[in-house]
């Protein structure tokens, strides 16, 4: 339904997130990558969704001039919020593993916010959901790093991945947000923002 709904238009993913590509794929969409090259750099006194707003919203505004009028841009942006603090992509093994330890036998939330860009409109949203962590042990944890270098990950880690099957008690919410990428929220947003913008 909605790739007819799309048939006039070339989605543009603005992200190298092979994980984010791999969900719109799943959605059964077709799209041109088109990474955006913003500095991932925010007002220190926002919060939650706020952070994640402003980045999405600033990776669509580094990509705008290039867009043609049948395009519609997506980009996106994830946090992980603990206990007042969004906690972001680790630079190294040591801030990886204060992260985990960080997030270890509690809940946080996930909060992904997507813009849809186009030549007139833009519209931003975003997906909440909270996973609870069980209680990891310091080599589970060790092993996870050394063997999926989760540098790339906000929070530094992927539900898709090992410590998600071995560590994560549950998720209220979306789980493809945690992945990467809230696909209910994009399907929603690309029909209403196509009917309200013809090529």
């Amino acid at each position: 339904m909605l790739k007819e709904v799309l048939k006039d238009y070339k989605l543009i993913l603005g992200s190298a997130s092979p994980r984010r590509g791999e969900l719109l794929k799943q959605m059964g969409l077709t799209f041109e990558t088109r990474p955006s090259v913003a500095k991932e750099i925010y007002p220190v006194e926002l919060k939650r969704h706020e952070i994640s707003d402003c980045l999405a919203r600033l990776k669509a505004k580094s990509l705008i001039s290039s867009l043609k009028h049948n395009e519609v841009l997506i980009t996106s942006d994830t946090v992980v919020w603990h206990n007042g603090e969004s906690l972001a992509k680790p630079r190294n093994k040591k801030a990886a593993l204060e992260m985990l330890n960080k997030l270890n036998n509690g809940s946080h939330e996930v909060i992904t916010s997507v813009c849809l860009t186009t030549v007139e409109h833009q519209q931003v949203a975003h997906a909440v959901t909270k996973v609870t962590f069980g209680l990891l042990t310091e080599e589970e944890m060790d092993y996870y790093i050394a063997h999926f270098k989760p540098y790339d990950k906000a929070g530094a880690y992927g539900i898709q991945e090992w410590i998600g099957l071995i560590g994560i008690e549950g998720i209220e919410g979306s789980y493809t947000n945690v992945v990467g990428l809230p696909t209910q929220l994009v399907y929603t947003m690309l029909l209403d923002m196509t009917a309200i913008s013809k090529p």
